[in-house]
């Protein structure tokens, strides 16, 4: 036999008959909790709880608690609680078991709150932009500020180590041009046409496009991923304490490179493919070299060239600010740091097309 002010307890063989009484509540808790810690173990528990004068939700949730570890290991019986306390007993069981779904939003709310992150997600872009604008006109006035070193070693990051996969991607985008167009125009027996669809096409458009979407997937995710990456470890925040403006060291290097290296992967890129157009016209037509160089200096005018390098600038302008913004955008984790990446490069992509296009309407416009 065991009695305190809150429990006591009385044993028959494997049977043991507990009693609770006195206040359950917040400042007895302790007290309370230490009486049952000390109960014996037996087969059958008769738990009466008609003594309790007072319970609140402290006392419930430890009766929930210790009736439970009481039922896993004796039979429990309950006995003299009152409506109340069975109301308060099921309202926080309930309530501790019970998932709350979070309500799903409607279709105009899913397109509204899509809608709304639209707008300041450009807003932010533009605030972005501006600053670079600015961080760039200071640069005639503080020319020292223009990280030279920077800016050569992304040249070579976005520019020399990405010519293989450029000059791969314009042969093989030649060699399809060569032999879709090839089947067109040799049902008019107009063979040698070939080589004006092959050299205006790749010089004027698709060299410059292909190059600048490659580049996007390339370096302008690259971007995202490296000035994400320092935003997460406090990198940015520990130079911005030094003093350090971001944008002379981060962005502006990338924004220079990839402008100076575009227009070089894209005459790169042109003469690939170019050769991988004379390739499948001599495969699939048997256009000798000579012939199709001949007929490519007749066709091709430098004016197609110049039309095609004239949009790599922007090309290269747009990829890297929206790769380093998307950078800056990331927050602390993970998560946004492969969601921004993933965004840089479908955004970067779109813009180039939407920006070649633009150019292609100007260019038609003014008879270019």
């Amino acid at each position: 036999m065991d009695n305190n002010l809150y429990l006591n307890y009385d044993i028959n063989g494997q049977t043991m008959k507990l009693k609770s009484h006195g206040d359950w509540i917040l400042q007895n808790i302790a007290a309370i909790e230490s009486s049952l810690k000390k109960l014996p173990k037996a087969k059958k528990i008769s738990w009466d709880v008609s003594g309790v004068d007072r319970f609140d939700s402290a006392g419930i949730v430890l009766f929930i608690k210790y009736s439970k570890s009481l039922s896993s290991m004796s039979e429990l019986n309950m006995i003299g609680y009152t409506s109340e306390q069975k109301s308060l007993y099921d309202f926080l069981t309930h309530s501790k078991q019970s998932k709350y779904t979070k309500r799903k939003d409607s279709y105009l709310e899913k397109l509204g709150k899509s809608t709304t992150e639209v707008f300041l997600d450009i807003n932010n872009f533009i605030s972005f932009l501006g600053h670079v604008v600015i961080a760039i006109l200071s640069l005639f006035i503080k020319p020292k500020n223009i990280r030279f070193k920077e800016t050569i070693y992304h040249m070579q990051k976005s520019g020399i180590n990405a010519i293989l996969i450029v000059g791969m991607t314009a042969f093989l985008v030649g060699m399809v041009i060569a032999y879709q167009g090839s089947v067109q125009l040799a049902k008019f027996g107009a063979d040698i046409f070939i080589v004006d669809t092959v050299g205006i096409s790749i010089t004027r458009e698709l060299g410059p496009m292909i190059t600048a979407i490659v580049i996007a997937g390339r370096s302008g995710s690259a971007y995202t991923a490296e000035i994400g990456a320092m935003k997460i470890t406090d990198e940015i925040s520990a130079m911005k304490t030094m003093g350090f403006d971001p944008f002379y060291f981060l962005v502006l290097p990338r924004i220079f490179a990839l402008m100076l290296v575009l227009p070089l992967l894209v005459f790169f890129a042109d003469i690939v493919g170019i050769f991988g157009g004379l390739v499948a016209s001599y495969m699939q037509l048997n256009i000798p070299a000579a012939q199709f160089l001949d007929r490519l200096h007749e066709a091709l005018e430098l004016k197609h060239y110049f039309l095609g390098l004239i949009k790599t600038p922007i090309f290269a302008f747009f990829i890297a600010i929206i790769g380093c913004y998307k950078g800056f955008s990331v927050s602390h984790n993970t998560e946004s740091l492969g969601l921004n990446t993933t965004s840089s490069v479908v955004i970067g992509i779109f813009m180039v097309i939407a920006i070649d296009a633009l150019f292609s309407v100007l260019f038609t416009k003014f008879g270019l």
